[in-house]
């Protein structure tokens, strides 16, 4: 279910300056170099448990996880999507608060726990990054938490694919002639209506219902395209706060 893979040089890394290391200096990287490993899931595999030791923090390189929490009684929600370059792990906790789960196969750069702790006491721009990205990870968490509790199931679609575009927009999404763009869903509609709180059948209603629209097209199973961005974003009901693709 899982590999090591080949160490990438954190200069050639893919996600370089998006990642916690993006303000490390020379001497900072060669530190992190020393301690880091790579290692590949199969679709499917658990990158961490709710409840079980993290011997690893990570930085996802390539593909997407899933965060949940299971109740119980059996149910399940997904509280985030973890793509590149989220970081996994909470210096100062040897436990995972959450179930993550590769979604297809997902590459991860890892650092041993115990010895990223040190460097984040240690190095002030490793430690500064950690918190701007928590803090933009808290204000993503309560930006959903407005689209689960008050919107409309299909502004909730509408919104998903509006944020999901932005998160591949800095990686490998592809733009369209006439300021289109092409994103990879990386949910089953099983899964994505497990994301948006609602049933499957309503999701792919809504689904269809934008497509009739004239709001997105799909291309295949997971290929969706955008043909007007600001069209969907206003069905999503964004006021043009939210910020083009870059």
């Amino acid at each position: 279910m899982t590999r090591l893979t080949p160490i990438i040089a954190c200069n050639d890394c893919p996600i370089r300056f998006r990642a916690v290391c993006a303000d490390c200096d020379a001497e900072e990287l060669a530190m992190l170099e020393r301690v880091k490993t790579y290692r590949t899931y199969a679709a499917g595999a658990h990158l961490a448990l709710a409840g079980e030791g993290l011997d690893h923090f990570s930085s996802i390189v390539s593909g997407c996880a899933t965060m949940s929490r299971t109740l119980e009684d059996g149910r399940r929600q997904t509280v985030g999507l973890l793509m590149p370059p989220d970081f996994i792990g909470r210096p100062g906790r040897a436990q995972s608060a959450f179930d993550v789960q590769a979604l297809g196969e997902v590459t991860v750069c890892r650092f041993e726990r115990r010895a990223f702790e040190q460097m984040v006491r240690d190095t002030p721009h490793i430690a500064t990054r950690l918190l701007t990205m928590s803090l933009d990870e808290l204000d993503a968490a309560r930006d959903w938490a407005v689209v689960l509790g008050r919107m409309t199931a299909r502004e909730k679609l509408a919104a998903f694919l509006v944020s999901l575009a932005r998160r591949q927009a800095q990686g490998s999404t592809a733009r369209l002639p006439g300021g289109g763009v092409s994103l990879t869903l990386p949910l089953t509609r099983e899964e994505l209506a497990d994301h948006l709180g609602l049933t499957i059948e309503t999701t792919s209603r809504q689904m269809t219902a934008l497509r009739k629209d004239g709001l997105i097209d799909l291309r295949q199973s997971r290929e969706v395209l955008i043909p007007d961005f600001e069209a969907l974003s206003a069905e999503a009901g964004e006021d043009g706060d939210g910020g083009p693709i870059v």
